[in-house]
């Protein structure tokens, strides 16, 4: 049995996580890592040093890198894995995750990650079809041969390459380009929310990661650009390194509500002061999200739902993404994650409640008021346009009319 897994990072060792006979996680990184100075550490909770980190330090990373909820108990019986067992479900899925790194038994390389053109095999409709279908019961495809796939979170999503428009699933050790998100089946127009939250944010003018709403007969997915994916110089698409919130403030993934013990805002802004290579324009970006979830209606922008992403020139505040109006569903609590001046919810602001927001994070209470008029002003002009163009690629235009109307709704109760 195995009781390693090395980490890469591309084809150099990063580290190696170790299980004991106790169950226990452990992580050290290889002295080479250590030795040089340009490799950075792969976690704002795990700085380079040569003691290896207990359990209580390690996993809130590894961990993080695996699915939530009810996807972490799916893939754990499709596995044959107890849920709880972080290492032996990152030994299953750990060839492609978020950011740069891969999980391989120890002693083994990772497979090659340059593939020709003919090593793409397109997905046909039918294979679509059958894929979304199995991925309820299966998600991340789990246990199907060669693939080894995992990305946080709690709704189904699975990580394909996407060449020139069409679908197809990763080769061992092939960068994945996109993210397949089915509907969520217990909720109405999820593919047309998200879709349109998105689109609204970049009209709005949020960096946001690229989405596009795809159908198949009568049904609907999105596909979501990864954002810690670049096509390099030499035609061929390598890792961007990220970690979300949790995962750089050592917080485990079930811990990331606020009310739980996980990130209020003050610690997001903190963490970006202290991590980001150009923390001013940063803080700027989290202050438009903080804004913009408010308005749109996401009440669960939650500590997993940012990220600090690592590029050739520094650490930046990572694209948005998961973006979704929770309060057009009832089912689900209207209270933000991480709550505004002590508000949980935009009926319970108050004409002074963005000047406390403002100064309990350290931004300029003049320039939130204007900010809060200017995106109000521009997601008000902008949902009619974001509706219109998503209705042309077939989605619901009834559910895409209710989102922006409640939008609207909101915006307008901001700026008055």
């Amino acid at each position: 049995m195995i009781h390693a897994l090395s980490v890469w990072w591309d084809r150099a060792l990063v580290g190696t996580l170790r299980i004991d006979q106790h169950g226990e996680l452990s992580f050290a990184y290889d002295q080479t890592w250590l030795d040089d100075t340009a490799r950075p550490s792969v976690s704002q909770s795990l700085p380079k040093r040569t003691e290896p980190f207990n359990r209580h330090e390690t996993r809130p990373f590894f961990a993080g890198l695996l699915p939530e909820e009810s996807q972490r108990d799916a893939v754990a019986q499709a596995l044959g894995i107890s849920k709880a067992n972080d290492f032996r479900l990152l030994e299953a899925l750990g060839g492609d995750v978020a950011g740069s790194l891969t999980l391989w038994p120890e002693g083994e390389e990772p497979p090659r990650d340059t593939y020709a053109p003919m090593d793409f095999r397109p997905l046909a409709d039918s294979e679509l079809v059958e894929i979304l279908d199995a991925l309820p019961k299966c998600p991340m495809l789990a246990g199907r041969d060669g693939l080894r796939l995992s990305l946080a979170g709690a709704q189904q999503k699975l990580p394909v390459v996407m060449v020139n428009g069409q679908i197809g699933l990763p080769q061992p050790g092939q960068p994945t380009t996109h993210i397949l998100k089915p509907p969520i089946a217990r909720f109405h127009g999820t593919t047309e929310n998200e879709a349109f939250a998105m689109r609204l944010a970049a009209a709005t003018g949020l960096p946001v990661a690229a989405v596009e709403p795809r159908r198949i007969g009568d049904r609907s997915f999105l596909l979501v650009e990864r954002y810690d994916r670049v096509m390099g110089d030499d035609g061929l698409t390598h890792r961007l390194h990220q970690e979300d919130f949790c995962q750089a403030l050592g917080i485990p993934s079930e811990r990331k509500y606020a009310s739980e013990g996980g990130p209020v805002f003050k610690n997001c802004f903190d963490l970006i002061r202290h991590a980001c290579t150009t923390p001013a324009p940063a803080i700027l970006r989290l202050l438009d999200a903080a804004i913009f979830n408010a308005i749109v209606g996401n009440a669960d922008a939650h500590g997993k739902n940012f990220s600090l992403l690592y590029t050739p020139q520094g650490v930046e505040f990572a694209p948005l993404y998961d973006l979704l109006c929770t309060v057009a569903y009832p089912e689900l609590s209207a209270k933000f994650s991480m709550k505004i001046a002590k508000r949980a919810k935009l009926e319970e602001f108050r004409p002074e409640t963005w000047d406390e927001f403002a100064k309990d994070v350290g931004v300029g209470v003049p320039y939130t008021r204007r900010r809060v008029q200017a995106l109000a002003n521009i997601m008000t002009k902008q949902s009619p346009n974001v509706i219109a163009e998503l209705a042309e690629t077939g989605l619901d235009a009834e559910a895409l009319d209710a989102y922006g109307h409640l939008v609207q709704t909101r915006a307008q109760r901001m700026l008055s």
